[in-house]
């Protein structure tokens, strides 16, 4: 394979992306919620939803199923980005917006104390 060729097919890649970035932040902003909440919904970090939308990380494949199933679409869709986005409704109450916005004026330690006690009750509920 040339260099030429190799530039290119990262060129594509690279577009590709942040595309696919691009209809992923679409997605989050559409439902109102930040990268901070996306990301520990999917179980990865902040930074990485960050890079996924700038486009400068690759997206596995398991994460793409995972945003997927939290935005209630089939992966199809997610890789659709050419088409229009949907209508999405927000899985997050007024109640739920206004208990995230109280929880960013606490401390990093309160706000992770909080994330566990978040992740102990969905434990709970999903063993159910």
């Amino acid at each position: 394979m040339s260099i030429r060729h190799e530039a290119s097919i990262r060129e594509v890649s690279r577009d590709y992306y942040q595309k696919l970035g691009a209809h992923i932040a679409l997605l989050r902003k559409t439902c109102g919620i930040t990268q901070a909440e996306l990301a520990r919904a999917i179980g990865v970090s902040q930074q990485a939803i960050f890079a996924y939308e700038l486009g400068e990380r690759r997206v596995s494949v398991l994460v793409l199923t995972r945003i997927s199933r939290f935005f209630s679409i089939p992966v199809q869709e997610l890789l659709a980005m050419a088409q229009p986005v949907r209508e999405i409704k927000s899985k997050v109450s007024p109640g739920a917006l206004h208990r995230a916005a109280q929880l960013q004026t606490l401390s990093k330690t309160e706000q992770r104390f909080v994330g566990r006690i978040i992740d102990t009750l969905e434990a709970a509920a999903n063993r159910r």
